[in-house]
């Protein structure tokens, strides 16, 4: 089923911390003398490689138009503005940055930065906009010029990240003396209803030891030496809303996490089969139009600010 768009009014907390386009797609190829040092995790590879990426462009929630608004706000530099999104993925963000009212006139370039082939891919496909390259890279290798950017935006990606201190330094050098980084996340809500807290404990227990966001293990990047060399203690803000889902929705968007999608079939089967039993069961489920099948999904999203010194 596709995905419904609709969502309630979210609660903002803060805490501390188209003529036709042409997109132009770019590879890049390394020399034995530039091969990148640090690889992407292995579970990313597998899990977001070639034949997955559909499901996961057709299955993840977009961005809160609040959010958008709030990285607007949030940018130093003066328009048009130079992006680089790293792990740009499908370009779910990138298509909600451009349609977004603040946004749409304010962008000179964005370089969507994505070391998975089959996601540039699908960006290519997706991301109709003259101003939008993909191009192949990592947080510590983007193939980006020196102080080019205004902001370096990563949104459902950095907690992969392998080495903090390179990444700090690398989006150091990317930055213009005014630039910030912006690091976004959305998570299912286990909070917002139990029957969220059970889907979240069937699926999570298969996690294998990979770096997820929950986990918070991004955030020994503020102690590195290149994080506090350049750059200012960090600023959170965080938002909690509702997405409309169906079931089908449910069911998908646990298939597309990395660590589901390569799990033996029969193992994610029963998985499914799970998904829907708590799903069908309900407990807490708010329905907004049970005749279609269509309710309540909670969901929050973190937004990390770094403001380069």
């Amino acid at each position: 089923m596709r995905l419904y768009h609709g969502v309630k009014p979210f609660i903002r907390t803060k805490t501390t911390h188209h003529l036709k386009f042409n997109l132009i797609s770019i590879r890049l190829f390394h020399s034995s003398t530039s091969t990148m040092a640090v690889p992407v995790h292995k579970i990313a590879q597998e899990g977001f490689g070639t034949g997955t990426n559909e499901l996961y462009d057709r299955a993840r929630p977009s961005y809160q138009s609040v959010v958008l608004s709030h990285i607007r706000k949030t940018v130093r530099g003066s328009q048009p503005l130079n992006i680089v999104e790293l792990g740009a993925g499908t370009g779910i963000f990138t298509r909600a940055l451009f349609a977004h009212p603040e946004w749409k006139d304010s962008v000179a370039h964005l370089r969507a930065v994505e070391p998975s082939e089959g996601m540039r891919d699908v960006f290519v496909k997706t991301v109709q906009d003259s101003r939008a390259s993909a191009v192949e890279g990592t947080f510590e290798h983007t193939n980006v010029e020196d102080g080019w950017a205004d902001l370096v935006v990563i949104a459902q990606a950095f907690h992969w990240c392998p080495d903090y201190d390179k990444a700090s330094a690398e989006f150091a050098r990317i930055l213009k003396p005014n630039g910030i980084v912006v690091l976004v996340w959305n998570l299912e809500d286990r909070e917002g209803a139990q029957w969220v807290a059970q889907l979240r404990d069937t699926y999570e227990k298969f996690e294998n030891g990979t770096p997820q966001f929950r986990l918070d293990l991004w955030r020994a990047t503020f102690t590195t030496p290149s994080y506090t060399a350049n750059f200012e203690p960090p600023k959170e803000e965080k938002w909690k809303w509702t997405l409309q889902a169906t079931r089908d929705l449910v069911v998908d968007r646990v298939s597309s996490k990395s660590y589901v999608a390569i799990l033996p079939d029969a193992t994610k089967e029963q998985v499914q089969k799970d998904v829907k039993t708590i799903v069908d069961r309900g407990d807490g489920l708010v329905w907004v139009e049970k005749e279609k099948g269509v309710f309540e999904w909670p969901y929050y999203t973190l937004a990390v600010t770094w403001n380069k010194k």
